[in-house]
């Protein structure tokens, strides 16, 4: 499984950004998907995740009510929607693909694939 994140960029507090990751392989839908992030200095950290059905989401206390996690199995893609961004969320977000055995829960332990990063930069 090939994971392609993108979406990242310069974005001013209080704004959006939408990341995407596209999946290369086609049981893509077998898979528990999440976005994990890190910024510098800092460990990687579990941000959002998403069972296979995409029935149950999950999510770090910091984003809860700002950031929303989806998939569509159609398209093999994997969305993390980011509203009312703060200068803390700034860091490079990755995706990141399990056994479907994880839910929405996919410990950075336990990931299988991950996609290359894509920079995330909040303005305050």
């Amino acid at each position: 499984v090939q994971l392609q994140a993108s979406g990242g960029g310069l974005v001013q507090a209080g704004g959006s950004l939408r990341l995407s990751c596209a999946a290369s392989d086609r049981i893509f839908s077998s898979y528990s998907m999440a976005w994990f992030r890190q910024a510098p200095g800092k460990e990687r950290e579990f941000v959002a995740g998403i069972s296979w059905l995409g029935s149950s989401t999950y999510y770090v206390e910091s984003v809860k009510s700002r950031f929303t996690i989806s998939r569509d199995n159609a398209k093999s893609t994997v969305y993390l929607q980011m509203d009312n961004m703060k200068p803390e969320d700034t860091a490079v977000y990755y995706c990141a693909a399990g056994s479907s055995r994880w839910s929405d829960r996919l410990p950075r332990s336990r990931v299988d694939y991950w996609g290359q990063g894509t920079q995330v930069t909040v303005s305050s």
